[in-house]
């Protein structure tokens, strides 16, 4: 886990440093306050902080303040060290945001154990977000969750005037399989889709559970060649593989998929994207399924 150390007394810095490089953490440090607050407002921030109360331009409770005033979409665990040990002082620094307050000259041994303390609520609010954003039956992203990362797609892919395609695909005649095999069979069948999916994707793409027996993927940086090259591989994995039940029957599907593309050069919503490839996936049902349809 990264730990962004801000403090301006080198020595403590260096023996903040050397214990936490030895308890295995990544380490992020700087000695003022303003390059903390900088480094705090990347994306890719460490959530796990320790902060000197006084230092050089924004002070360890002037961060605390900003964090707590901001929406922020991951929590932030703050510790606060300082030379203040009055209970005053502690009070204030707690109001302020911190999680954790502790006093210098700091024991490594109880730092350590606080950090581990700061580890666990991070490791916990994580392992929260990710339930409450992933379909429980694939494993693969949510509605909500999906759509929220799409549109978040959608307005990089308009900045850097990238292309973006769109895969809406659907399970072919899957009502027969639960009617045939049960439900619980058709439960498999859209885990091994999910898998199958995934395994055609490339590493930045990402797909999601749309609903039912339909799933979506989003395929940043594709235009319409790209991303029917990727739906045509994802075609021929489901129709070439089965799902092998307990009894040792075997299910083999087919499944059509609707592709669009986004232009930057147009002024198209994120909804009129989905619905044109929604529009095209029912084109391939109509036209005899098992297909993939990218011109209306």
């Amino acid at each position: 886990m990264r730990v962004l150390i801000a403090d301006d007394d080198p020595l403590s810095l260096i023996l903040l440093e050397k214990s936490l490089d030895h308890w295995g953490y990544e380490i992020v440090s700087c000695k003022n306050g303003n390059d903390a607050w900088g480094i705090l407002e990347k994306e890719d921030a460490p959530n796990l902080i320790i902060l000197d109360w006084v230092m050089p331009g924004m002070e360890g409770i002037d961060i605390c303040r900003r964090l707590r005033s901001r929406n922020s979409p991951n929590y932030m665990y703050v510790i606060l060290l300082t030379g203040k040990s009055e209970r005053k002082d502690i009070i204030k620094g707690l109001e302020s945001g911190a999680d954790d307050y502790i006093v210098k000259p700091f024991h490594p041994e109880e730092l350590k154990y606080r950090l581990q303390i700061g580890k666990r609520v991070i490791e916990l609010e994580q392992r929260i977000m990710k339930l409450a954003s992933t379909d429980y039956l694939t494993g693969l992203l949510n509605r909500r969750a999906f759509m929220e990362r799409v549109e978040a797609e959608v307005n990089r892919s308009r900045r850097q005037g990238q292309n973006m395609g769109v895969i809406i695909m659907d399970i072919d005649h899957f009502k027969y399989v639960n009617d045939q095999y049960g439900h619980q069979a058709g439960d498999e069948v859209l885990q091994n889709v999910a898998v199958s999916l995934t395994r055609c994707c490339r590493s930045y793409d990402y797909v999601g559970r749309y609903g039912g027996e339909e799933f979506i993927v989003c395929l940043p940086g594709a235009d319409q060649e790209i991303s029917v090259r990727i739906a045509e591989r994802m075609r021929m994995a489901i129709k070439g593989d089965e799902t092998v039940l307990a009894d040792a029957r075997r299910i083999k599907i087919t499944a059509s998929f609707g592709v669009s593309t986004l232009d930057v050069n147009q002024e198209e919503s994120l909804d009129s994207l989905i619905n044109r490839a929604d529009r095209l996936l029912y084109q391939a049902k109509n036209e005899g399924r098992n297909r993939v349809v990218a011109v209306e």
